[in-house]
């Protein structure tokens, strides 16, 4: 399935993208790490791994932080995650059967299957698309959750 690293560089993407139009489309790795409730040490390390993907920039001092560098209408979840950690696809048997050389169990077959899936459906979203279908923003700030209380009203 899809790596913690993969959906953390994810939820950090979309918070840099919902930025481009507030904060001067800067966020710090604090900003981030409180907006995607990734823990901030694993934040500036995958701020760092998307750097070196050319997805963002970092600018210290005074003022720095991370802008997003992708058009997120036409950058898809796939690249992300292909740039991060792409999806494991399963191209042999990992039990290393000799009845499976030359074709993958039902099990495994449909493992792929679901993968390929992922890989398509992720392919197939931008980072705008996601936060175009979220009302209120794809990331809800603290502030902005609402308490709900469960229970038998009489």
């Amino acid at each position: 399935m899809m790596s913690t690293t993969a959906e953390y560089a994810l939820r950090i993407m979309i918070a840099l993208a919902e930025a481009i139009d507030r904060d001067s489309g800067v966020l710090t790795a604090i900003d981030v790490a409180r907006e995607t409730r990734v823990p901030a040490d694993y934040a500036v390390k995958v701020l760092q791994s998307l750097g070196r993907a050319k997805l963002v920039r970092g600018r210290r001092g005074r003022g720095g932080g991370f802008r997003i560098l992708c058009d997120p209408k036409r950058t898809s979840l796939l690249q992300i995650v292909d740039a991060i950690d792409p999806l494991p696809r399963i191209r042999v048997c990992p039990l290393d059967r000799m009845e499976h050389k030359t074709h993958l169990c039902p099990l495994h077959s449909e493992m792929d299957h679901i993968m390929e899936i992922m890989e398509q459906r992720l392919g197939a979203m931008t980072l705008q698309d996601v936060i175009d279908g979220a009302p209120g923003g794809v990331l809800c700030k603290e502030e902005q959750l609402v308490k709900v209380t469960v229970g038998a009203r009489k």
